[in-house]
């Protein structure tokens, strides 16, 4: 039985864009593009466009330069042939009628000498996550990275700026800074993998300076209004990354100056991992952090139709952006409206290149027919 009257399915105004649900399909690398420039092409295109249900859809973290490479096969937003290539996935979008924002990436430590030459990734510090990287060579053990000069971080917020404003010239509706997940900015934040003692390092207010610099300068290149942000308060245990007593204070500051801002939304995760018996971690992220959190907020991480439609029927959340039922389920929102039962989604395709595990999940309607 249809049932278009839960929450989910309901519009939301973000800004000046009025999208027709809170159904969001979250940033997910595929690693599709497979080209010497590091580009999207036609399989992007139909990849996007059969998902343009969502109320809004936020792409696979693209880094900014090459320097903000870390893996295989990810797209980029900082090259002419690149914000040409963007364009295709834009109009094919928008003619079904959806909304398409970019999210702007920089993995900083987590990633590897392989993808630069021979060089150290950058990072807020001289630190090590400790963790995987996959290179061209498959898996490699990640390396310490080099500590960011000031000319260096300097440089990086110009190239946060440069991609916003490709961005805006590819015909995306906005973008999402990937500050999360233990990437570039997620390292300034963190005082276990921030030791500095400049201006970017020491204090909460220092640590986290680098972000709204960035937000400033994008700002400059295109509504404010149209730049959303991500963020994962309670991330530990992946990337290398730990939780101290500063964490959570950290957040709460960030979050907090946000509203200083008009952005278009703030896109938070619930915690990755089981953080129980961590003292110092937020369990509840949406339930904290709508009541110091003034605008949109986007929730992420594990939910379903039903969890999803409690969370905004509750208040803690405005929508939901959901990431792998998005993969096998190219018409999610339609599903959600039927009631229908979700395809499962291949782990083992989730970043071979190729069309298989990338745009042969049927919708409802053609699994129906077959």
């Amino acid at each position: 039985m249809k049932s278009t009257n839960q929450p989910l399915l309901q519009p939301i105004q973000v800004g000046d864009l009025t999208l027709k649900n809170r159904v969001w399909m979250a940033p997910m690398t595929r690693s599709r593009a497979a080209n010497a420039e590091n580009k999207v092409f036609e399989l992007h295109e139909e990849y996007y466009r059969q998902r343009a249900s969502a109320g809004l859809i936020i792409t696979e973290g693209s880094q900014v330069s090459p320097r903000a490479v870390g893996y295989i096969n990810t797209p980029g937003i900082y090259s002419a042939a690149q914000t040409e290539a963007w364009k295709g996935v834009t109009k094919a979008v928008h003619e079904k009628g959806g909304h398409i924002f970019i999210q702007l990436w920089h993995v900083g430590r987590m990633s590897h000498p392989d993808f630069h030459h021979g060089e150290l990734p950058l990072s807020a510090s001289a630190t090590n996550p400790h963790s995987k990287s996959y290179t061209p060579e498959g898996f490699k053990d990640t390396v310490a990275a080099k500590a960011m000069t000031l000319e260096e971080i300097k440089q990086t917020i110009l190239d946060f700026k440069n991609g916003a404003k490709n961005a805006m010239e590819a015909g995306f509706d906005g973008v999402e800074i990937h500050s999360s997940n233990g990437y570039l900015f997620h390292q300034f934040f963190n005082g276990t993998s921030n030791h500095r003692t400049d201006e970017y390092g020491g204090s909460i207010e220092n640590r986290a300076r680098i972000l709204f610099e960035v937000i400033d300068a994008i700002k400059e290149v295109m509504p404010e209004n149209r730049i959303g942000l991500r963020l994962n308060p309670s991330l530990h245990g992946v990337f290398g990354m730990t939780m101290d007593e500063e964490t959570i204070p950290t957040f709460d500051y960030i979050i907090q100056r946000l509203n200083q801002y008009d952005l278009a939304y703030l896109h938070l995760s619930e915690p990755f991992t089981d953080v129980s018996e961590i003292p110092f971690a937020e369990q509840h992220i949406a339930k904290r952090y709508r009541s110091i959190y003034k605008g949109t907020l986007v929730i992420n991480n594990a939910f379903d139709q039903e969890s999803g439609n409690k969370v905004i029927e509750d208040g803690y959340a405005d929508a939901v952006a959901f990431g792998k039922p998005f993969i096998s389920n190219p018409d999610l929102p339609e599903r959600f409206a039927e009631n229908a039962p979700l395809a499962d989604w291949d782990q083992s395709t989730f970043y071979t290149p190729g069309e298989k595990g990338f745009i042969d999940y049927p919708s409802l309607k053609e699994a129906e027919v077959s």
